[in-house]
């Protein structure tokens, strides 16, 4: 067994509980920990979770490409869905945006409230 594992991803936010209540929604994630700045949420039977911080001075990142002065994309999530279309709808009912950039046909770039580019995408082919 490895004497490290990844326990967490933290997003920072204006807000972080408002932008957890959004993944909570989307996955449909349990919470498991919180303080006024913090909170961590995830799968119901456990695993890698999400955390959000409240982060004052936040400024949404820009994607694809970074423009002078703005704060770069350094990560986002992918997340596998059945119906593509449909998630995406359910996503953009709970608040994320459809981006404008679209770079494949069977994956969609949506931005969370706080302006996180996250993908949804169904496999093309068998994974595995």
């Amino acid at each position: 067994m490895s004497p490290t594992r990844l326990s967490t991803v933290v997003l920072d936010a204006q807000d972080a509980h408002e932008l957890a209540g959004f993944y909570l929604r989307l996955l449909g994630y349990v919470v498991r920990a919180e303080e006024p700045d913090w909170v961590l949420i995830g799968p119901p039977d456990g695993g890698t979770g999400l955390s959000f911080q409240t982060e004052p001075e936040y400024v949404p990142p820009v994607w694809p490409t970074r423009r002078p002065g703005e704060q770069q994309m350094m990560l986002h999530l992918d997340i596998e869905v059945d119906d593509l279309d449909g998630e995406v709808g359910r996503a953009v009912g709970l608040g994320a945006t459809l981006h404008d950039h679209q770079p494949q046909d069977d994956v969609r770039v949506l931005l969370d409230p706080a302006g996180h580019p996250f993908c949804l995408w169904r496999p093309t082919q068998p994974v595995g």
